[in-house]
């Protein structure tokens, strides 16, 4: 459950997915997180960091080892947020739903 309580907070698990593909720094991650604040940013990597999730390397904010393997067991989500996102744009457009 304490899981949950951190990806659930707000920003947790943007940052997470901006951090998927490689190390940024914070200014790259406030970039591309439109809206976050950059308090709410260091109480966020505090956060993971305390986990295990995020570490701190010379070139940015990086997934550790468990971080990985986290974004693998979310990626059967995303897939499916891909699927509900365009059955949203068909209902909005008149056009039905979409099946997987």
């Amino acid at each position: 459950m304490a899981a949950m309580d951190l990806f659930g907070r707000r920003w947790a698990l943007r940052i997470l997915w901006e951090l998927r593909e490689g190390p940024l720094g914070a200014r790259a991650l406030l970039a591309r997180c439109e809206g976050l604040s950059s308090s709410v940013l260091y109480q966020r990597l505090r956060e993971l960091a305390s986990s295990g999730i995020v570490a701190n390397s010379p070139d940015g904010y990086e997934l550790t080892c468990l971080g990985t393997a986290l974004g693998d067991a979310l990626r059967p989500l995303g897939d499916w947020a891909t699927v509900w996102a365009q059955a949203q744009a068909q209902a909005q457009d008149g056009r039905g739903s979409v099946e997987a």
